[in-house]
């Protein structure tokens, strides 16, 4: 067998194995999950985290959760393309977790939410919208919800909206318009 072949299958099997170990699991982990971007191309994020925030609030749908907060315990992970922080070392060019962590703060004593799922997509829209990050994972556990249970929670994973890309041809038309003299909407 050619070295190159041989030394392509050997690399293979390598990243084979290497693909199972990541998702592998035990009863006390979720399954590994693939962040979205993984290699150095112009996909690459760099991840701002938060784990193990915890505070209390009331959430629930049943009535000895309904009148008392409880506590929840929060993660969040916030992906942003190459944050310049990492060229200029300045907070004002990254997400300021400190800020995060002060809106999560605010977010427990003024949300309305019965469901862990709309608390949390509550979370995701805001490290979207208020903080500009194009990629969420957010995780929210009621610890020791059962006595017979450690968690009980919900994980969720966002991407912020694409803009709308102008439609095929309509720039093209425009400037046409524009260079023969005449002008969208003018007669």
């Amino acid at each position: 067998m050619p070295l190159a072949l041989l030394l392509g299958t050997r690399r293979f099997a390598a990243t084979e194995r290497f693909a199972k170990q990541q998702t592998m699991t035990n009863r006390y982990t979720l399954p590994a999950v693939q962040l979205p971007m993984i290699s150095a191309g112009p996909q690459a994020m760099d991840l701002i985290f938060i784990e193990g925030f915890t505070g209390d609030t009331v959430i629930g749908i049943h009535e000895s959760e309904l009148h008392r907060p409880q506590p929840v315990v929060i993660d969040v992970h916030a992906g942003v393309p190459h944050a310049r922080a990492c060229d200029t070392d300045r907070i004002a060019d990254t997400i300021d977790y400190g800020v995060v962590a002060e809106r999560l703060r605010r977010l427990l004593i003024e949300h309305r939410h019965l469901l862990l799922e709309a608390f949390a997509e509550n979370i995701a829209d805001i490290l979207l919208d208020e903080f500009g990050a194009r990629w969420v994972r957010v995780k929210v556990v009621k610890p020791h919800k059962f006595d017979d249970v450690g968690a009980v929670g919900v994980q969720i994973e966002r991407s912020a909206q694409q803009p709308e890309s102008p439609r095929p041809g309509h720039s093209a038309a425009v400037i046409q318009l524009l260079a023969s003299g005449m002008l969208p909407g003018k007669s």
